[in-house]
C-alpha cells in the first residue's frame, strides 16, 4: 500500500505509561508490545516527511463529577490523570519537535480537539493509525475519522489490546464499516 506523503499523516493513539508500562493502572501487555512497531512506523514517517500526530488521553480529576452517563472513571477507575506520570507518552515514543501532540478527554481524538482543523490546514486525507487500545480509543478515533471522510488505515501489528479477541474485533469492524487494515510491512510512503 503506497500512501502519498503530501496527504498522509500517521496518528499514534495513546501510547502512554498508564496503558503501556507495567506500573500503569490500565497496563496491558498487548499495549506494551505495540511500542516497538509504533516506533518503527513513526521513524519511517519521519524519514519520508510524513507528519506524525500523537494523542494523549488526559483526564482532569473532576472531569466526570457532573456526568450524566459518560464516566470513564466509573468504568475503568481513575487513570491518566492530568499532570501524572501515567498521562505521559512512553519514553520510547518521544515526539519530535515537528510532531503534533493532541490532548483528548474521550475515546475519540476528534472530539473537542484541534485535530480536524490541523489535518485540514495541512491537506491531509489519509490517516495511518496505530496505538492503543484497539477496541477503545483506536477504534473510536478511526471511526470518527472515517465519518469525517478521512481514509483510516489501521496498522494491525502496531495496535495494542487487552485481549487478542478485542483487537480482532476492532480491526474486523473497522475494515467492514469505514476503513482499511494493513500490516506494518505493507505500509509504504511514496
Amino acid at each position: 500500500m503506497q500512501l502519498d506523503t503530501d496527504s498522509t499523516a500517521v496518528v499514534v493513539v495513546d501510547m502512554q505509561n498508564g496503558f503501556c508500562h507495567p506500573e500503569g493502572s490500565l497496563y496491558a501487555p498487548g499495549s506494551e508490545d505495540a511500542i516497538e512497531p509504533c516506533g518503527e512506523l513513526v521513524e519511517r514517517a519521519h524519514d519520508a516527511g510524513v507528519p506524525v500526530v500523537f494523542t494523549r488521553d488526559v483526564h482532569p480529576p473532576e472531569q466526570f463529577e457532573d456526568a450524566h452517563y459518560y464516566d470513564e472513571f466509573e468504568r475503568w477507575g481513575e487513570h491518566v490523570l492530568e499532570g501524572s506520570w501515567e498521562a505521559e507518552l512512553v519514553a520510547e515514543l518521544e515526539p519530535a519537535e515537528e510532531d503534533l501532540v493532541v490532548v483528548k478527554h474521550t475515546y475519540d481524538a476528534f472530539h473537542q480537539t484541534q485535530l480536524e482543523g490541523w489535518l485540514e490546514a495541512h491537506g491531509i486525507d489519509d490517516l495511518v493509525i496505530c496505538g492503543t487500545l484497539a477496541n477503545v480509543c483506536v477504534l473510536h478515533t478511526a471511526g470518527s475519522a472515517g465519518l469525517r471522510d478521512y481514509r483510516p488505515v489501521l496498522v494491525e501489528d502496531a495496535v495494542g489490546y487487552i485481549e487478542e479477541g478485542h483487537r480482532e474485533y476492532a480491526l474486523d469492524h473497522a475494515d467492514f464499516l469505514f476503513g482499511e487494515v494493513e500490516t506494518l510491512e505493507a505500509v509504504d510512503f511514496a
